[in-house]
Protein backbone atom coordinates (compact mmCIF):
# COMPACT_ATOMS: atom_id res chain seq x y z
CA UNK A 1 0.00 0.00 0.00
CA UNK A 2 1.31 3.34 -1.14
CA UNK A 3 0.11 7.06 -1.90
CA UNK A 4 -1.68 10.08 -0.70
CA UNK A 5 -4.55 10.48 1.53
CA UNK A 6 -6.80 13.94 2.44
CA UNK A 7 -7.58 14.14 5.66
CA UNK A 8 -10.27 16.66 7.22
CA UNK A 9 -8.98 17.37 10.17
CA UNK A 10 -11.37 18.62 13.33
CA UNK A 11 -10.60 20.92 15.80
CA UNK A 12 -8.68 19.61 18.71
CA UNK A 13 -6.27 17.37 16.63
CA UNK A 14 -3.08 17.70 16.33
CA UNK A 15 -1.13 16.82 13.41
CA UNK A 16 0.35 14.49 14.88
CA UNK A 17 -3.02 13.17 15.94
CA UNK A 18 -3.86 12.69 12.68
CA UNK A 19 -0.62 10.53 11.54
CA UNK A 20 -1.53 8.23 14.90
CA UNK A 21 -4.54 7.31 13.89
CA UNK A 22 -3.20 6.73 10.59
CA UNK A 23 -0.83 4.75 11.30
CA UNK A 24 -3.09 1.95 13.29
CA UNK A 25 -5.49 2.20 10.56
CA UNK A 26 -2.91 1.31 7.83
CA UNK A 27 -0.72 -0.97 9.71
CA UNK A 28 2.51 0.65 9.01
CA UNK A 29 4.16 3.30 10.98
CA UNK A 30 5.74 4.75 7.68
CA UNK A 31 3.05 7.87 7.62
CA UNK A 32 4.23 11.84 7.65
CA UNK A 33 2.33 14.57 6.97
CA UNK A 34 2.65 17.82 5.07
CA UNK A 35 1.99 21.22 6.17
CA UNK A 36 1.00 21.50 10.21
CA UNK A 37 -2.31 22.81 11.21
CA UNK A 38 -2.39 23.90 14.67
CA UNK A 39 -5.00 21.93 17.12
CA UNK A 40 -7.48 24.84 16.50
CA UNK A 41 -7.29 24.90 12.83
CA UNK A 42 -9.47 22.54 10.61
CA UNK A 43 -9.73 21.35 7.04
CA UNK A 44 -7.51 19.72 4.98
CA UNK A 45 -3.93 17.94 5.76
CA UNK A 46 -2.27 15.43 3.39
CA UNK A 47 -0.56 12.34 4.90
CA UNK A 48 1.37 10.06 2.85
CA UNK A 49 1.86 6.11 3.91
CA UNK A 50 5.01 3.98 2.79
CA UNK A 51 6.82 4.96 -0.18
CA UNK A 52 4.94 7.79 -1.07
CA UNK A 53 5.79 9.68 2.08
CA UNK A 54 8.85 10.65 -0.30
CA UNK A 55 6.08 12.53 -2.37
CA UNK A 56 5.51 14.77 0.89
CA UNK A 57 8.71 16.93 0.40
CA UNK A 58 7.26 18.60 -3.15
CA UNK A 59 3.35 18.52 -1.43
CA UNK A 60 4.98 21.20 1.40
CA UNK A 61 6.22 23.48 -0.97
CA UNK A 62 2.35 23.83 -2.76
CA UNK A 63 0.21 26.96 -2.42
CA UNK A 64 -2.54 26.85 0.09
CA UNK A 65 -6.01 28.12 -0.02
CA UNK A 66 -7.81 29.19 3.58
CA UNK A 67 -11.02 30.84 5.17
CA UNK A 68 -10.45 32.55 8.24
CA UNK A 69 -11.68 34.79 10.85
CA UNK A 70 -9.71 37.93 11.83
CA UNK A 71 -10.83 39.78 14.90
CA UNK A 72 -9.82 43.39 15.18
CA UNK A 73 -9.74 45.18 18.29
CA UNK A 74 -7.09 42.74 20.83
CA UNK A 75 -3.39 41.59 20.33
CA UNK A 76 -2.59 38.16 22.08
CA UNK A 77 0.71 36.69 22.62
CA UNK A 78 0.33 33.76 19.93
CA UNK A 79 -1.87 35.92 17.48
CA UNK A 80 -4.86 34.16 18.01
CA UNK A 81 -7.70 32.95 20.47
CA UNK A 82 -5.11 30.14 21.96
CA UNK A 83 -2.94 32.91 23.73
CA UNK A 84 -2.70 35.80 26.25
CA UNK A 85 -4.46 38.80 25.55
CA UNK A 86 -1.83 41.47 25.34
CA UNK A 87 -4.09 44.97 24.61
CA UNK A 88 -7.38 45.47 23.82
CA UNK A 89 -8.67 48.64 21.73
CA UNK A 90 -11.47 50.61 23.17
CA UNK A 91 -15.21 50.15 21.75
CA UNK A 92 -14.88 53.41 20.09
CA UNK A 93 -11.72 52.97 18.38
CA UNK A 94 -13.24 49.57 16.64
CA UNK A 95 -15.83 51.76 15.67
CA UNK A 96 -14.15 53.94 14.14
CA UNK A 97 -12.64 51.72 11.64
CA UNK A 98 -14.16 52.44 8.07
CA UNK A 99 -14.83 49.91 5.16
CA UNK A 100 -12.27 51.78 3.22
CA UNK A 101 -9.56 51.41 6.13
CA UNK A 102 -9.87 47.74 6.12
CA UNK A 103 -9.71 47.74 2.49
CA UNK A 104 -7.04 49.28 2.63
CA UNK A 105 -5.04 47.32 4.93
CA UNK A 106 -6.03 43.99 3.26
CA UNK A 107 -4.51 45.53 0.08
CA UNK A 108 -1.25 46.43 1.39
CA UNK A 109 -0.98 42.77 3.02
CA UNK A 110 -1.62 41.35 -0.40
CA UNK A 111 1.22 40.12 -2.77
CA UNK A 112 4.71 39.49 -2.04
CA UNK A 113 5.34 41.12 0.80
CA UNK A 114 7.79 40.21 4.13
CA UNK A 115 6.11 38.54 6.68
CA UNK A 116 7.32 37.99 10.55
CA UNK A 117 6.57 34.41 11.78
CA UNK A 118 4.74 34.66 15.25
CA UNK A 119 7.26 33.88 17.78
CA UNK A 120 5.56 30.67 18.75
CA UNK A 121 6.00 28.95 15.00
CA UNK A 122 7.83 25.78 14.43
CA UNK A 123 10.54 27.44 13.00
CA UNK A 124 13.49 25.63 14.17
CA UNK A 125 16.25 28.51 16.43
CA UNK A 126 19.57 26.43 16.18
CA UNK A 127 17.89 23.54 16.41
CA UNK A 128 15.20 23.92 18.70
CA UNK A 129 11.48 25.01 18.03
CA UNK A 130 10.81 28.67 18.24
CA UNK A 131 7.74 27.84 20.39
CA UNK A 132 9.24 25.53 22.50
CA UNK A 133 11.98 28.59 23.05
CA UNK A 134 9.34 31.11 24.12
CA UNK A 135 7.67 28.54 26.20
CA UNK A 136 11.25 28.48 27.87
CA UNK A 137 11.22 31.84 29.05
CA UNK A 138 13.45 33.30 26.30
CA UNK A 139 12.30 36.05 23.83
CA UNK A 140 12.21 34.84 20.51
CA UNK A 141 12.25 37.94 16.99
CA UNK A 142 12.02 35.69 14.14
CA UNK A 143 13.60 37.91 10.69
CA UNK A 144 10.59 38.51 8.16
CA UNK A 145 11.04 36.19 5.30
CA UNK A 146 9.38 37.14 1.61
CA UNK A 147 5.67 35.54 1.25
CA UNK A 148 3.08 35.77 -1.52
CA UNK A 149 -0.64 36.30 -0.87
CA UNK A 150 -2.09 36.13 -4.13
CA UNK A 151 -5.65 36.70 -2.78
CA UNK A 152 -6.67 38.59 0.40
CA UNK A 153 -10.33 38.73 -0.08
CA UNK A 154 -13.50 39.82 2.85
CA UNK A 155 -16.13 37.87 2.70
CA UNK A 156 -18.47 39.50 5.72
CA UNK A 157 -18.34 41.19 8.55
CA UNK A 158 -19.61 41.36 11.57
CA UNK A 159 -19.57 43.34 15.11
CA UNK A 160 -19.78 41.31 18.68
CA UNK A 161 -18.35 42.48 22.13
CA UNK A 162 -16.95 45.57 20.86
CA UNK A 163 -14.81 43.69 17.90
CA UNK A 164 -14.94 43.62 14.56
CA UNK A 165 -14.65 40.37 13.30
CA UNK A 166 -13.83 39.65 9.38
CA UNK A 167 -14.04 36.92 7.41
CA UNK A 168 -11.78 36.27 4.90
CA UNK A 169 -10.31 33.73 1.88
CA UNK A 170 -6.26 33.96 1.22
CA UNK A 171 -4.51 32.17 -1.06
CA UNK A 172 -1.04 32.12 -0.46
CA UNK A 173 2.79 30.36 -1.29
CA UNK A 174 3.84 28.25 1.45
CA UNK A 175 5.32 29.05 4.81
CA UNK A 176 2.47 31.88 4.93
CA UNK A 177 1.10 32.89 8.68
CA UNK A 178 -2.50 33.45 8.20
CA UNK A 179 -2.78 34.10 11.87
CA UNK A 180 0.32 37.04 11.02
CA UNK A 181 -1.60 38.92 8.39
CA UNK A 182 -4.18 39.24 11.36
CA UNK A 183 -1.69 40.28 13.64
CA UNK A 184 -0.34 42.88 11.11
CA UNK A 185 -3.62 43.79 9.88
CA UNK A 186 -5.03 44.72 13.48
CA UNK A 187 -1.68 46.69 13.75
CA UNK A 188 -2.15 48.92 10.47
CA UNK A 189 -5.76 49.60 11.91
CA UNK A 190 -4.67 50.40 15.46
CA UNK A 191 -6.54 48.11 17.00
CA UNK A 192 -4.72 45.16 17.07
CA UNK A 193 -5.47 41.90 15.59
CA UNK A 194 -5.85 38.38 15.94
CA UNK A 195 -7.05 34.87 14.23
CA UNK A 196 -10.38 32.88 15.64
CA UNK A 197 -11.01 30.44 13.02
CA UNK A 198 -8.99 29.09 10.54
CA UNK A 199 -9.62 26.39 7.72
CA UNK A 200 -7.81 24.79 5.00
CA UNK A 201 -9.60 24.66 1.95
CA UNK A 202 -6.72 23.32 -0.76
CA UNK A 203 -3.33 22.43 -1.41
CA UNK A 204 -1.88 22.72 -4.55
CA UNK A 205 -4.53 20.76 -6.53
CA UNK A 206 -6.12 18.98 -3.57
CA UNK A 207 -9.10 20.51 -2.04
CA UNK A 208 -10.96 19.43 1.31
CA UNK A 209 -14.08 18.82 -0.95
CA UNK A 210 -12.53 15.58 -1.68
CA UNK A 211 -10.84 15.02 2.25
CA UNK A 212 -12.57 12.32 4.55
CA UNK A 213 -13.42 13.17 7.95
CA UNK A 214 -10.70 12.02 10.16
CA UNK A 215 -13.01 10.14 12.42
CA UNK A 216 -14.48 8.21 9.57
CA UNK A 217 -11.09 7.56 7.78
CA UNK A 218 -11.39 4.44 5.69
CA UNK A 219 -7.44 4.44 4.30
CA UNK A 220 -8.59 1.93 1.26
CA UNK A 221 -11.50 3.75 -0.19
CA UNK A 222 -9.40 7.49 0.22
CA UNK A 223 -5.92 6.44 -1.03
CA UNK A 224 -4.59 8.45 -4.11
CA UNK A 225 -2.03 5.90 -5.38
CA UNK A 226 1.45 7.01 -6.41
CA UNK A 227 1.19 7.49 -10.04
CA UNK A 228 -2.02 9.62 -9.72
CA UNK A 229 -0.33 11.76 -6.79
CA UNK A 230 2.83 12.44 -8.35
CA UNK A 231 1.35 13.52 -12.00
CA UNK A 232 -0.85 15.93 -10.16
CA UNK A 233 2.05 17.05 -7.95
CA UNK A 234 4.73 17.32 -10.54
CA UNK A 235 4.79 17.00 -14.77
CA UNK A 236 4.34 13.50 -16.26
CA UNK A 237 7.22 11.57 -18.30
CA UNK A 238 5.65 8.56 -19.97
CA UNK A 239 7.95 5.62 -20.39
CA UNK A 240 8.53 2.78 -22.87
CA UNK A 241 9.46 -0.77 -21.05
CA UNK A 242 12.74 -0.35 -21.47
CA UNK A 243 13.60 2.86 -20.65
CA UNK A 244 11.37 1.86 -17.37
CA UNK A 245 13.59 -0.85 -16.86
CA UNK A 246 16.79 1.27 -17.05
CA UNK A 247 15.71 4.00 -14.52
CA UNK A 248 14.98 1.31 -12.18
CA UNK A 249 18.44 0.23 -12.35
CA UNK A 250 19.98 3.96 -12.11
CA UNK A 251 20.45 4.37 -15.60
CA UNK A 252 20.31 8.16 -17.70
CA UNK A 253 17.43 7.41 -20.27
CA UNK A 254 17.35 9.75 -23.60
CA UNK A 255 14.52 11.98 -23.55
CA UNK A 256 13.01 13.53 -27.10
CA UNK A 257 11.50 17.10 -27.52
CA UNK A 258 8.38 15.28 -27.79
CA UNK A 259 8.26 13.66 -24.59
CA UNK A 260 9.45 16.63 -22.66
CA UNK A 261 6.60 18.81 -24.51
CA UNK A 262 4.02 16.63 -23.31
CA UNK A 263 5.21 16.33 -19.84
CA UNK A 264 4.80 20.07 -19.49
CA UNK A 265 1.24 20.36 -20.59
CA UNK A 266 0.67 18.75 -24.03
CA UNK A 267 1.32 21.95 -26.07
CA UNK A 268 3.18 21.86 -29.17
CA UNK A 269 6.30 24.16 -28.50
CA UNK A 270 5.30 23.77 -24.54
CA UNK A 271 9.06 24.47 -22.09
CA UNK A 272 9.86 21.33 -20.38
CA UNK A 273 9.29 20.97 -16.65
CA UNK A 274 11.71 22.78 -14.32
CA UNK A 275 12.26 20.33 -11.25
CA UNK A 276 11.48 16.44 -10.67
CA UNK A 277 9.24 14.52 -12.79
CA UNK A 278 7.27 11.57 -12.44
CA UNK A 279 8.06 8.69 -14.91
CA UNK A 280 5.79 6.44 -15.68
CA UNK A 281 5.84 3.21 -16.99
CA UNK A 282 3.74 1.50 -19.94
CA UNK A 283 1.85 -0.29 -17.01
CA UNK A 284 1.08 2.42 -15.22
CA UNK A 285 3.35 1.87 -12.15
CA UNK A 286 5.29 4.99 -10.99
CA UNK A 287 8.66 4.21 -11.63
CA UNK A 288 10.27 7.48 -10.02
CA UNK A 289 11.08 10.60 -10.23
CA UNK A 290 13.54 11.99 -12.25
CA UNK A 291 14.86 15.57 -13.35
CA UNK A 292 15.88 16.42 -17.21
CA UNK A 293 19.84 17.12 -17.92
CA UNK A 294 20.29 18.42 -21.28
CA UNK A 295 18.60 15.67 -23.51
CA UNK A 296 18.27 12.85 -20.77
CA UNK A 297 16.73 12.49 -17.61
CA UNK A 298 18.46 11.54 -15.26
CA UNK A 299 16.78 9.18 -12.06
CA UNK A 300 16.50 11.19 -8.47
CA UNK A 301 14.21 8.39 -6.55
CA UNK A 302 13.14 5.07 -7.57
CA UNK A 303 9.17 3.59 -5.77
CA UNK A 304 9.23 0.41 -5.00
CA UNK A 305 7.73 -1.99 -7.75
CA UNK A 306 5.88 -4.56 -4.72
CA UNK A 307 3.73 -1.47 -3.39
CA UNK A 308 1.02 -2.09 -5.48
CA UNK A 309 -2.48 -1.07 -3.90
CA UNK A 310 -3.50 -3.53 -1.16
CA UNK A 311 -6.58 -2.95 1.64
CA UNK A 312 -5.32 -2.16 4.94
CA UNK A 313 -6.25 -4.44 8.09
CA UNK A 314 -9.46 -4.85 9.11
CA UNK A 315 -10.04 -2.87 12.90
CA UNK A 316 -12.89 -3.85 14.72
CA UNK A 317 -15.76 -0.83 14.66
CA UNK A 318 -15.23 0.96 17.87
CA UNK A 319 -16.96 4.27 19.04
CA UNK A 320 -14.81 7.65 18.86
CA UNK A 321 -14.67 9.76 22.42
CA UNK A 322 -16.29 12.89 21.50
CA UNK A 323 -13.88 15.97 21.25
CA UNK A 324 -13.49 18.81 23.84
CA UNK A 325 -10.12 20.46 22.47
CA UNK A 326 -8.13 17.36 23.75
CA UNK A 327 -6.29 15.46 21.74
CA UNK A 328 -7.11 11.64 21.39
CA UNK A 329 -4.77 9.17 23.98
CA UNK A 330 -2.70 7.45 21.17
CA UNK A 331 0.18 9.04 22.37
CA UNK A 332 1.10 10.77 25.73
CA UNK A 333 1.49 14.39 25.21
CA UNK A 334 3.86 15.99 27.06
CA UNK A 335 3.76 19.63 26.31
CA UNK A 336 4.91 21.33 23.21
CA UNK A 337 2.86 20.02 20.31
CA UNK A 338 4.18 17.58 18.56
CA UNK A 339 5.18 18.52 15.15
CA UNK A 340 7.86 16.13 14.23
CA UNK A 341 5.26 13.95 12.68
CA UNK A 342 7.34 12.72 9.44
CA UNK A 343 9.41 9.98 10.00
CA UNK A 344 10.62 6.95 8.01
CA UNK A 345 10.88 8.72 4.82
CA UNK A 346 8.66 11.11 5.92
CA UNK A 347 10.36 14.90 4.88
CA UNK A 348 10.75 17.72 7.55
CA UNK A 349 8.23 19.85 8.14
CA UNK A 350 10.72 22.98 8.74
CA UNK A 351 8.11 24.65 6.32
CA UNK A 352 5.24 26.32 8.61
CA UNK A 353 2.11 26.30 7.29
CA UNK A 354 -1.01 28.64 8.78
CA UNK A 355 -1.18 28.51 12.48
CA UNK A 356 1.85 26.33 12.90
Amino acid sequence: MSGLLLVDKPQGWTSHDAVARTRRLAGTRKVGHAGTLDPMATGLLILGINSSTRLLTYVVGLDKEYRATIRLGASTTTDDAEGEELARASVDAVAAITPEAVAAGIDALTGDIAQQPSSVSAIKIDGKRAYARVRAGEAVDLPARPVTVSAFELLSTSVADGFLDLDVRVECSSGTYIRALARDLGAALSVGGHLTSLRRTRIGPFGVDRAQPLAELDVAAGLIGPTDAATRILGRLDLTEQQAVDLAHGKRIAVDAASREAGADGAPGAAAPVGPIAAVAPDGRLVGLVEYRGDHAKSLLNFPPDEAFTAPPTEAPRTEAPRTGAPPTEAPRTGAPPTEAPRAEAPPTEAPEATE
